[in-house]
């Protein structure tokens, strides 16, 4: 398995901003009003993967990882890498929303009440994104298999 890519990730962004601020200009008087509550959504699912990326990197250090008592079972690694390469697309699309909304709404404050009081929740939301992605990139690199030591040559 490849580590994600940024380029991929980037594109994400780009699109669903694009996407967003095109729905965003298109729709915006049928919105709800935007909660800060709406935006900080994904700050759990990141701490999370933040602090499991800390938990898994402490066993790969300590060379736990294995199929006994106390071990980390690599099953359980595997699956922690599916979930932070998950993670960075949500992060990453859901930056990009965000991106999008923010976009159009924070030129517009100064002329819709509406605008103004949704651009904090946009912030917010950016941010948490942000943090996602952030946190899923950790866990991605504190599942790597440790590098093996070269082989002493056989005549030594």
């Amino acid at each position: 398995m490849k580590p994600t890519r940024a380029l991929d990730l980037t594109a994400n962004v780009l699109i669903a901003a694009v996407v967003a601020w095109i729905a965003t200009r298109w729709a915006y008087s049928t919105f709800p009003p935007i909660s800060v509550i709406a935006g900080a959504s994904l700050y759990p699912v990141a701490a999370l993967e933040a602090v499991l990326g800390f938990v898994i990197r402490a066993r790969v250090g300590d060379e736990r990882i294995g199929d006994g008592p106390r071990q980390l079972h690599p099953i359980t690694v595997a699956r922690a890498v599916a979930l932070a390469k998950a993670s960075a697309q949500v992060g990453s699309l859901a930056g990009g929303v965000w991106l999008g909304f923010l976009v159009w709404v924070y030129p517009q404050r100064s002329s819709l009440h509406a605008a103004s009081s949704d651009t904090p929740g946009a912030i917010v939301g950016l941010i948490a994104g942000a943090a996602l992605v952030a946190a899923a990139l950790w866990l991605e690199y504190c599942c790597r298999a440790p590098s093996e030591p070269p082989d002493e040559s056989a005549t030594a």
